[in-house]
């Protein structure tokens, strides 16, 4: 039986449903880690991982899954990290988006050059959108704040990320491909 070029059969329900949890993925667990780290667990320091998960997350799935981060759930998932991580508003928008449009910029040659230099380059992310927070912070509320709060932060997300990733992948490698049935 030939195929005719552009006829394809439709997509079952189970396909489609397949499909969106594929891609939803990724917010998806942005979203439920950004929760379980604002729960309060009595956890030292679960608060303080809260900004460097989502800086994390938004970094590798923009770099590996773009077509599931698009701007406007970033702006979303940043809005929320504001609002969970008592921040200003926009802070966290501001820093989500600006890292996510350096990613896409640079998502062509910097999967190819390793595990390494991809965890230096968001080492250097992760320093300026600490630097950025802490400012933001300072210029909306009109004090200076002590840096510490953004030398933690920036220590905690670099330190997270080779774990996340690590997890991330794990994950990015079993739902990329669908098993064929």
């Amino acid at each position: 039986m030939e195929k005719t070029p552009g006829i394809r059969p439709r997509r079952g329900w189970g396909q489609r449903l397949d499909r969106a949890a594929r891609s939803g993925f990724p917010i998806g667990t942005t979203v439920i880690g950004m929760v379980l780290l604002s729960a309060r667990f009595g956890i030292p320091g679960q608060a303080e991982l809260l900004p460097g998960f989502t800086l994390a997350a938004v970094f590798f799935w923009t770099l590996f899954r773009p077509a599931s981060v698009a701007p406007p759930l970033v702006f979303l998932i940043g809005l929320l990290a504001d609002l969970l991580g008592e921040m200003p508003l926009g802070s966290n928008v501001l820093v989500l988006l600006l890292t996510q449009l350096l990613v896409v910029r640079t998502r062509r040659y910097l999967p190819l050059k390793g595990f390494l230099f991809v965890w230096l380059v968001f080492i250097a992310v992760a320093a300026v959108a600490a630097l950025l927070q802490w400012g933001l912070a300072c210029g909306m509320e009109w004090t200076l704040y002590p840096p510490i709060a953004a030398i933690t932060q920036f220590l905690l997300a670099a330190g997270l990320y080779p774990l996340l990733a690590m997890i991330f992948s794990r994950a990015h490698r079993t739902i990329a491909a669908p098993e064929r049935v």
